[in-house]
């Protein structure tokens, strides 16, 4: 299930991704407390995260040149609520994998919480990598 336009500060924030539009900046808090982890992977993700927007900053161009150096296609996303600006998302996509220079198709899961409009907190499992 696809939902693309949905109002919630995570989709907004994937769907910019995707494009590649920077105005997801202004949909980050400050104050982000972001980590990508990889289930049962070998991958170093030590520099996947960050505590602040300056980090994200840093973060984002990293993946954009080693991960994701020539985009990403959303294939699938759908989220459920859990209150409190609490969202449970399954994200699918597809894109050619920078650091393993092959095409892959991934799921990730990411749990993220939104306050005022702003992703304040987002932990993402990639759980499959496919080649």
């Amino acid at each position: 299930m696809i939902e693309r336009y949905s109002d919630i500060a995570i989709h907004k924030v994937l769907n910019l991704f995707e494009k590649g539009n920077m105005a997801l900046l202004d949909l980050i808090a400050d104050d982000i407390d972001l980590r990508i982890e990889h289930y049962k992977d070998d991958a170093q993700t030590s520099w996947q995260q960050c505590n602040d927007k300056a980090g994200f900053i840093t973060l984002l161009t990293r993946l954009s040149t080693d991960i994701f150096p020539k985009g990403t296609l959303i294939t699938s996303m759908g989220s459920q609520a859990l209150g409190d600006g609490w969202h449970i998302t399954t994200f699918d996509q597809s894109f050619w994998y920078g650091e393993a220079k092959k095409d892959v198709s991934s799921r990730t899961y990411i749990i993220s919480h939104e306050l005022a409009g702003k992703v304040d907190y987002f932990r993402e499992t990639v759980s499959t990598i496919r080649y």
